[in-house]
């Protein structure tokens, strides 16, 4: 099914219930001389990780190709063969929504252009994946002409949105577009609702690898009215300069209702380069929320547990970490390769 019907659609917060969570196996290998074996452990950490603790079933798309390997890193799946190109299933994937009664499913199909035409990278199937996903679920897909990804909007289910000004506007993206445009976008998907624009992301987010500034390693709602911020508490760091502007907007924001936000930082992990000496972007805002429990990225870093504390205060879910070096290596993280079906009523 097609179609689009204004004030319609409501896009869950994440912490509502959920059906399921979709994720798409990797299947290009990046750095070029990385091992298959440690991005395909990456992916199978975080689905089985939410097989276990997450109180819920995991989709993964598989390519032909990969269907073995996938079955043998995660047994416990529902694989489903449908042909892409990556793996970072919460851009390719569509943005689930619900109708008012939240008794009906539907799929919005952002226009994907692998983050702004990135050169590494081939995105053909990817741009098919929203829809193919969609159909598998019986979900009214909703087509819209923004070229976005997942990673850059978050919700509190009530009508406010977090998004970033350098992939909403961004020329390889949405060449000329304005606030206001974009803006009357997601209120012809949503009806009324209020965009609070977050001018940038973080530093390591704009490196080849990078998405030009993802919401989703900055800041997150836990509830209405209360948000979580990356904290970068280090001078030396570019982000720190980054995070308390991030700080300093939220916390002058309201939200649609007009009430005002409850930050709490969040500080980054300890470490502030990797090994070549580039800046790292490692953050705990990018965490996968389900049913039963957090699924946060660790570092082996002295600010994990401290971290993994506020998260668990935060949503009342136990957490479980995993290793989320290997994943931010390649540009994103664990919320990045998952992406939460609504459950309906």
């Amino acid at each position: 099914m097609s179609g689009l019907e204004s004030s319609a659609w409501r896009m869950p917060a994440e912490t509502e219930p959920q059906e399921r969570t979709w994720m798409a196996w990797p299947v290009q290998w990046y750095p070029p001389d990385s091992d298959p074996d440690e991005m395909r452990g990456a992916w199978a950490s975080v689905a089985n990780a939410i097989l276990d603790h997450g109180g819920q079933p995991v989709t993964m798309l598989v390519t032909q190709q990969e269907k073995a390997q996938a079955e043998k890193w995660v047994p416990r799946a529902t694989i489903t063969v449908v042909r892409h190109d990556d793996g970072w299933a919460r851009d390719t994937g569509p943005t689930f929504v619900v109708d008012p009664e939240g008794a009906r499913l539907g799929a919005v199909d952002w226009v994907f252009n692998a983050w702004g035409a990135q050169p590494w990278t081939r995105w053909a199937w990817d741009a098919r994946v929203a829809t193919a996903i969609a159909e598998q679920v019986d979900a009214e897909i909703i087509p819209s002409e923004l070229v976005t990804e997942g990673g850059d909007i978050h919700t509190d289910g009530q009508g406010t949105f977090l998004v970033c000004e350098t992939v909403k506007l961004d020329p390889y993206r949405n060449l000329g577009w304005t606030r206001e445009r974009v803006e009357g976008v997601f209120e012809e998907i949503f009806g009324e609702c209020k965009l609070i624009w977050l001018s940038r992301g973080l530093t390591a987010d704009y490196s080849p690898y990078g998405t030009r500034g993802h919401i989703d390693i900055v800041a997150t709602f836990t509830a209405p009215g209360q948000v979580l911020v990356h904290s970068q508490e280090n001078k030396d760091h570019p982000d720190y300069e980054v995070s308390n502007r991030a700080v300093k907007l939220l916390s002058e924001a309201t939200d649609f209702k007009g009430k005002p936000l409850t930050v709490t930082r969040v500080p980054a992990p300890a470490r502030l380069t990797d090994d070549s000496g580039e800046w790292l972007d490692w953050s705990y805002i990018n965490h996968v929320v389900c049913n039963d429990a957090i699924i946060a990225c660790n570092f082996d870093d002295e600010n994990d547990k401290q971290a993994n504390d506020i998260l668990q205060k935060a949503y009342q879910r136990d957490v479980h970490g995993i290793d989320a070096r290997p994943l931010f290596e390649r540009g994103g993280g664990a919320h990045c390769i998952t992406q939460q079906q609504p459950l309906l009523r």
